[in-house]
Formats: structure tokens, sequence, C-alpha cells
């Protein structure tokens, strides 16, 4: 793999190492709301009209945090509405599968679990196509699908690592990325994505979290001079997630130190930390905003008819206020949008991640659930 995709993983995970506490959203309701998801390439890889919330709202805004996970009846229920969807008609003929198709990022596609598939090519990217019906069924795509009895053809999953929000509405519009993102060192072409929209009944929308995260990685990177690849080659090898979480911790912190930061190395990052960050995430909201509702907008241009849902954030380094502030604001904005367009909206606050800031089984679990439990006539 590629230095710089390696370089990259790692500074993705030393900022989160250094910066987050373990994002098992079992803390409180402020920290659950200030969730929000994403990360870069890992192992492969309108402001003015949200005013400040009123007591009613906020009120409201807990209400729905605290709400404990969709019991599993949700499943049976779904479960038994896609049976009786595909029962035999008076006339004989069989009524077909829904079909779903998720779009997003590196969360989508399953990073992290053990048998995502893609490929490597040319360049800092990866071909995703093998992933899109040969996905982990850990993922959950794949728990969507199985609670709703749907096929690896009803079921699509359009997860590209380090992709953000212009983009994802680049991929929608096109088929395509017109050049390749050189932040994340992505490039994608699927001229396919434009028929799994148009023939889809639902579709799920997960992204925007690299917009700012991708920027804060380089210029982590940066700060450091890439002094990473020894860590690179831990991270590669998929040790971390298959360590405790004290042996992770001590294998990361021993190969922090032996990177060896210079005074000037160690100023700039503090300085990345405490006041860089914060211009990344002020200067990548309006864009990303924007970007979400050309996505909505696009997504209806191929197909007018289908259920859109827009998946919450989840923050996997709540100790960094420019990143609680970050998500907070683009979770609300999404469910004005929600409103706005006739959409789903479905918070994931309480989504379990690891080390790596993906989520674990666990998590994607959980927000299958809420999806499954969003999903009309299933």
């Amino acid at each position: 793999m590629n230095k710089r995709f390696a370089s990259l993983a790692v500074s993705a995970l030393l900022l989160v190492s250094l910066l987050s506490v373990p994002a098992l959203a079992e803390g409180s309701e402020a920290a659950a709301d200030a969730a929000g998801d994403d990360h870069v390439i890992v192992t492969l890889n309108p402001e003015a009209a949200l005013q400040p919330e009123t007591p009613a709202e906020a009120a409201a805004s807990a209400t729905e945090t605290a709400q404990a996970d969709p019991v599993p009846s949700a499943y049976d229920a779904a479960s038994a509405a896609t049976a009786a969807k595909a029962e035999v008609k008076a006339d004989g003929t069989k009524d077909e599968q829904l079909t779903y198709v998720a779009l997003g990022d590196s969360i989508v596609s399953g990073v992290g679990l053990a048998d995502v598939q893609y490929s490597a090519r040319s360049g800092y990217s990866v071909d995703m196509a093998p992933n899109f019906h040969g996905y982990s069924p850990d993922c959950y795509v794949g728990k969507v699908a199985a609670a709703l009895g749907l096929d690896r053809d009803h079921a699509i999953n359009l997860g590209l690592p380090a992709l953000t929000a212009p983009d994802l509405a680049d991929m929608i519009r096109y088929g395509k990325m017109p050049q390749m993102n050189m932040a994340s060192g992505c490039e994608y072409n699927y001229p396919e994505f434009q028929d799994y929209i148009r023939k889809a009944d639902v579709v799920s929308v997960q992204i925007g979290s690299n917009d700012a995260f991708v920027p804060c990685i380089v210029a982590l990177g940066n700060a450091t001079n890439w002094k990473s690849e020894k860590l690179a080659a831990t991270i590669l090898a998929g040790d971390l997630r298959n360590e405790g979480s004290g042996s992770t911790m001590s294998t990361i912190y021993r190969s922090i130190k032996a990177m060896d930061l210079t005074k000037a190395e160690r100023d700039a990052t503090w300085n990345l930390l405490f006041s860089g960050m914060s211009k990344i995430c002020d200067e990548t909201y309006p864009k990303t905003t924007a970007a979400l509702i050309s996505i909505v907008q696009e997504i209806r241009n191929l197909n007018p008819d289908a259920q859109i849902i827009l998946v919450g954030y989840t923050n996997p380094v709540p100790l960094i206020p420019c990143w609680r502030s970050y998500f907070n604001k683009l979770n609300k904005f999404e469910k004005q949008i929600a409103k706005t367009y006739n959409l789903t909206y479905v918070a994931i606050p309480n989504t379990e991640t690891t080390i790596d800031v993906h989520p674990t089984i666990k998590g994607h679990q959980y927000i299958a659930n809420k999806l499954v439990n969003a999903i009309e006539n299933p």
C-alpha cells in the first residue's frame, strides 16, 4: 500500500488515540448529542437558517437521544412484513423485494471489519466494486438486508472509503469523480451508481465527516513530517483491532514515542489541535451543508419516489470542542433538510466505535436497528 495512504491512516489513529475517549456512547446525553461519524483512509482508506435550539427543541433532542436501542421485536416485525410482501398474490405472481441502496463513506463500506471486499489499483485509491454486493454480513447494510430478508441484489453497499460530501454529489450526478481528491487521495468512477439509485426503493446517505477529518489528518501529518512508517505497519497488519484495549494503547504510545518529534513538530501539532482544527471545521461546514443539499436533489432527480434516509453523525473525538460543534451543527442541519425535503432523519448518537474510528460489529448492529425501524413499508 502506498506510503501516503498508510501515513494518513497513522495520523488518523494518532489524532484519535491522543484526543478521544472510547466512543462507546454509554455516557451522558450531552456526549451523545455531540456525536458525529468518520474517518479517513483506513487500512485500504445554510448556517443562517440554523438558530439556537429553543428549550422545547432541546428537550425534544434530549428525549430522542435518550431513547433505548430498538428492541429485537422490531426486526421480527420488519422481517414478517417483508415476508408478507413476497407472498404469492391471487394471480399467482410474487411481489418483488424492496431494493435498498446505501450511499456514503468507509463507515458504510464496513472498513475495519475483517471481510471488506476491495482490490488495489494504481495511485492512492482502491476499487470497491467487489464490495457493492460482496460486503461483510457484519456491516450495517448486511444486517439491514438480513432483517428485511433482502438478497444481495436488493441490498447494495455503495460505501466508498475517504469519500466527502462534494465527492458523493459528483458520484450521483456524473457516476464518477471529475478528478482525484488530492487531500484524501481517492478517485472513483462507477457509472452504475446512477442505475442503482434509479432502481432503489430506499436510499440511505451517511456522509460528511471526512470533509473536515481528512484536512485535519493531512495537517497533522504535515505537522509531524509523516514520521509514521512503523506504526503504519502495525495498523496495516490489523493488530490494533485484534489486541485488547490496554495492549492497543501501549502499542500506540510506544510507537508515538518512537517517532521522536522535534520541538518544532510538537509545537506545530499543538497549534493544530488548539486552533488549526477549529478553523478547518469552520471553513468546511458551509461546503458540506451545500453538498448535502446537492446530494438530496441529485437523488431526487434520478429517483423521485425513493425514501431517502439521512443517517446522522457520531463523534469519535468528543474531547475536541470544535468537533463537538461541527457534528452538532451537521446533525441539526440534516434534521432541517429532512423536514424541508420530506426525508427521513435517523440519529445514531450511541454508535460504538473502535480505535480506528469506525463502528464495531455492535456499532453496525445499532445503526442497522435504527434503519430497519425507519424504512417504510418493508
